[in-house]
Parts: structure tokens; sequence; C-alpha cells
């Protein structure tokens, strides 16, 4: 007697349809259920996202607050904007130029003669509208370095440094520094002297003798020997060196040490 052949199982059809398709997208049969499973939590997440002004206005909030904590890194590691109040650097630098100055140095970078830097005030050498500070927005722009900054800081010249014997005859005699005259034509005011008042100091450790370039306008170190310190400021007390002028536009340029001001000028003894 001839066996009749049992029917097909539809479920062995299905079973047998689904293992060509999961092993072409590259998962096993087991895994189809886990595999679908992920897809459907995907979508449903995608559906929950928020849409519309509310989604717009969470995306505007973190590209802003990410773009001020950058500025607020760049402002307190590496470039801080500040901008010039007075005519004591003139030419170099003029009143209301923008300026950058570098966080490197001192730092990675050592201070050397001849470098234009940023200060804190070392004590009292600026009057109380100088220090006048910004107020509302100014105040939280410049605080996260997206506004210059100048309150309590000025800009000055590095004529010598620890150690340096720093000295001027006065009435346009040369300024000298460990005994060598230093021609400083390239940088200061066309027509000022090198000092019209007489100075002799030698530097202490740890200091900076500074002046600016306007001579006759610059209430500089020479101005400040009778106080506590001798006019030397503390390297404590920079900021930053000065490498580029960004406003305003006629007046863009960077600012390069003038090294050969003080090539022959000896090491201290």
């Amino acid at each position: 007697m001839t066996e009749t052949p049992a029917p097909a199982d539809p479920a062995g059809s299905a079973e047998a349809g689904a293992e060509p398709f999961a092993q072409a997208a590259g998962v096993t049969p087991d895994a189809v259920p886990e595999h679908r499973s992920r897809s459907r939590r995907r979508r449903n997440l995608a559906q929950r996202r928020p849409s519309g002004p509310m989604a717009w206005l969470r995306e505007t909030a973190i590209i802003v607050v990410s773009a001020l904590v950058l500025s607020w890194i760049v402002k307190t590691f590496l470039v801080q904007a500040f901008y010039i109040p007075s005519e004591s650097m003139y030419d170099t630098l003029v009143l209301n130029d923008r300026i950058l100055v570098s966080k490197l140095t001192p730092g990675p970078f050592d201070l050397s003669r001849g470098d234009i830097v940023v200060f804190s005030d070392p004590g009292h050498w600026l009057g109380a509208e100088e220090k006048r500070k910004p107020s509302g927005v100014n105040r939280v722009l410049s605080a996260v370095g997206l506004a210059p900054a100048n309150s309590n800081h000025l800009v000055k010249r590095v004529i010598g440094l620890g150690g340096d014997h720093v000295a001027c005859a006065g009435n346009g005699a040369p300024v000298t520094v460990n005994g060598v005259a230093i021609d400083e034509s390239s940088y200061i005011k066309p027509g000022s002297e090198p000092s019209e008042m007489a100075f002799d100091v030698v530097v202490p450790d740890g200091d900076m003798w500074v002046m600016g370039d306007n001579r006759a306008q610059s209430a500089d170190s020479r101005f400040h020997q009778s106080e506590p310190g001798g006019g030397a400021v503390p390297v404590s007390k920079v900021v930053g060196v000065v490498f580029v002028t960004i406003w305003p536009l006629d007046r863009i340029g960077t600012h390069r040490n003038p090294g050969s001001v003080f090539a022959d000028v000896p090491d201290p003894p």
C-alpha cells in the first residue's frame, strides 16, 4: 500500500523562508526577533524626539552654551583680547586699538626683553578712572572672552628682566642694559627721547622693568621707583604678550619681538 506524503508544514516553510532572508541580512534566524525589536525601539525614540519651536530652542541653547564654554577656555588658557586706553605706546599701539595677547608667555615660552606685555596693576599705577570696570553685558562678555578688556591692566614693553642692570643718564642719552647701549629707534615714538629722566636700577629676580614706547607720555617703571618694588613689576602679574592688532581694519598687523635691539646685551652677572 502506497503511503500518502504528509502535507508541507506551513511553519516549517516560514522558517525555511526566514533563514535565507536572515542570512542575507547578516543575522541568524534566532536573532531576527531581537533585530526587529531594536528597530521598533529606534522608531519609538525618533517619534518621541521633540520637534518644532522647542527642538529649535534646545539646539540653539546647546550651540550657545558650547560657544561660551569654548570662548572661556580660549580666553583663560590661550588668547585674550584687550583694547588700548591711552597714548603711552604710540606709535606701536594707539588709542582704542584692539589687541590679542598670547597667554603662553610666560609659561610654556619664556618672557624676553623687547616683548610687549599686558599686566595687571602692580599697585596704584592706575587712577580711579582707569580702573573703572565694565558693567552689564560688557562685563559678562569680557569674562568669557567675547569682548576686549582693559580694566586694571596696563601695556608696556619689557626693557629688563631679573638681574639686569638698566640705566639711562637722561637728556637724550640711550638706555643701557648690562652696560650696553640699545638702539630703540625701531619702536619708540619718532621724536621721543629714550628717557628725559635719569635712572639706574638692578631689576630684582622674578621682576621686569617696563617702559612705554611713547616715553614722554608713559607713567612706567621710571615713575614708580619710590614705591615697593622700586618700579619693577613681578613677572607673575603678566597676562600675556601682545602679538597682533585686530581692530581697526586699517591697523591690523602682527607685533614681533625686536630681537636685534637686545642682541648684543650680555646676560646679567
